[in-house]
């Protein structure tokens, strides 16, 4: 009895999240099970709800923490809100920290082929947005930002810094952003009372300006969040060394 639950030990090590193999095609179950597999895919049954087919067994997704398939690596979101539930991230970055990008696969209706033999038919339509999170390992799915990062790198100086610098960035792109809508919002009340009073024409010259800084500040703004989004890009490259 002591030699088959040695054994039975044994064989969950070589399922357990330690010895996950991801050369090949698998699952990773919320109860930390690992299920190899020669084909995954993601399919909705007659009901319309979707489920994940492993060649001939199928698991609804909220049972599915993980799966790699020739598409990718993806990772459910459902943890992440009530919105969430089924959709799945697709991993970017692979490292300490791993990157994952929201990626929301649809399917239309089931249609029937009338032009071969009788058989349902199904159109995927996948849909990409710029929803974005991050893991270490096999842990839980957390929002890419500042307030998450900064506990997870807190081990790398290095990183850090360059966290710190992306923080900076944000800071004077929202700055810049609020300057933006101000002056844009004032040059055009400024316009919009053109003709009101006999300085018509001095309000309109004065509201153009406002809205012209207000684009310039507009586009400081954009600039620098595109710099602030290749600085924590660094970050995590850093710590991925």
């Amino acid at each position: 009895m002591k030699q088959l639950l040695i054994i039975a030990l044994a064989c969950y090590g070589l399922r357990s999240s330690a010895q996950v193999q991801e050369s090949r095609n698998f699952l990773y179950l919320y109860s930390d099970s690992v299920i190899y597999a020669k084909d995954i895919k993601l399919r909705p049954d007659f009901a319309g709800n979707m489920r994940i087919r492993v060649d001939s067994r199928s698991f609804p997704t909220a049972q599915v923490k993980f799966f790699s398939s020739k598409e990718g690596f993806f990772a459910n979101t459902r943890k992440l809100g009530i919105m969430k539930y089924g959709d799945f991230s697709e991993r970017i970055v692979e490292g300490r920290i791993n990157v994952f990008q929201e990626r929301k696969l649809s399917y239309s209706h089931f249609i029937y082929d009338a032009n071969s033999n009788p058989h349902f038919i199904h159109n995927p339509e996948p849909s990409i947005n710029i929803n974005m999170y991050y893991n270490k390992g096999y842990g839980d799915l957390k929002k890419l930002n500042y307030k998450n990062l900064k506990n997870d790198i807190a081990d790398n100086p290095e990183s850090i810094e360059m966290l710190y610098a992306y923080r900076k960035s944000m800071n004077t792109s929202n700055v810049l952003y609020t300057a933006a809508s101000i002056s844009i919002i004032a040059g055009i009340i400024s316009v919009i009372s053109n003709g009101k009073n006999s300085y018509s024409k001095t309000n309109f010259t004065t509201g153009l300006s406002l809205a012209v800084v207000g684009l310039g500040f507009a586009t400081g703004g954009y600039l620098n969040s595109v710099s602030a989004g290749r600085k924590l890009e660094d970050a995590i490259d850093i710590y991925n060394r």
